[in-house]
């Protein structure tokens, strides 16, 4: 229920060119600043892999599953790049939503993106997150 696509090295800046494109069509009114950051973010990762879920109403499989399991394709993917020593990142942001980005990408009506993987070597520690205590995430079930 899902398909991976990889965006070469050297069609990066492309892609990151047409979808800062269409996100000035969108919004106009975006900052210079904001279409620098899509720019950044699609064409300098050393390995972009966008994951895509194929959306089938009709099968067995719930719809939420299948989007599930597009999900656990992008958590295994970090997952194996960090067991070879890489460093990875898990994006959406607007363009995983908007139509043009899709036709850019060259999706199907069926099909939605569920994550933009970043992959390569990490050049700085990232900044520890908060994270919730266990007791405010877990409960115990009772009858």
């Amino acid at each position: 229920p899902w398909r991976i696509v990889e965006v070469a090295e050297n069609d990066r800046s492309t892609l990151a060119s047409a979808l800062a494109a269409r996100h000035r069509a969108a919004d106009p009114d975006i900052s210079e600043a904001r279409l620098s950051r899509d720019i950044e973010r699609f064409g300098n990762s050393p390995m972009l892999l966008v994951v895509i879920a194929r959306i089938d109403a009709e099968h067995k499989v719930p719809v939420q599953e299948q989007v599930l399991s597009a999900g656990c394709v992008c958590f295994a993917l970090l997952q194996a790049a960090q067991a070879l020593g890489f460093s990875g990142q898990w994006l959406t942001g607007w363009a995983a939503y908007d139509e043009g980005a899709a036709r850019i990408l060259h999706l199907s009506g069926a099909e939605r993106v569920i994550g933009f993987i970043h992959l390569g070597t990490a050049t700085h520690e990232s900044p520890e997150r908060h994270r919730p205590l266990p007791e405010d995430v877990l409960s115990r079930w009772q009858p």
